[in-house]
């Protein structure tokens, strides 16, 4: 998905890297667990059949893709993440603590 070109002056500026990669592998992520039961259903097939897997999980794959691909075609859910992104951005370059150190829980007691 593409970044618009019509800039938002109270948004900072995202780089091409942000706009065509990391936005793009987080909107992959959240469609992941938005599309959780097509996901567990073509797990379960996978693994119910081994190597036939190609032929009798065709219509699992098919519902997979067709709502990861919903979710990759949303410019709502692509603002949505895009919005999050830079929160997350915004509040790195503010503590200097990656988002994923930040989840961690910290000791009560030292």
């Amino acid at each position: 998905m593409e970044a618009t070109n019509t800039e938002n002056p109270q948004e900072p500026h995202l780089r091409h890297v942000e706009t065509d990669v990391l936005i793009p592998k987080m909107m992959r992520e959240k469609a992941k667990e938005r599309c959780s039961k097509q996901v567990e259903a073509f797990t379960q097939c996978c693994k119910e059949t081994g190597f036939f897997m190609v032929f009798r999980c065709q219509d699992e794959n098919a519902a997979l893709k067709e709502c990861l691909t919903a979710h990759y075609q949303d410019p709502t859910f692509y603002e949505e993440c895009k919005q999050e992104y830079i929160k997350e951005k915004q509040e790195y370059e503010k503590t200097g603590i990656p988002m994923k150190n930040r989840k961690q829980k910290v000791p009560t007691s030292m």
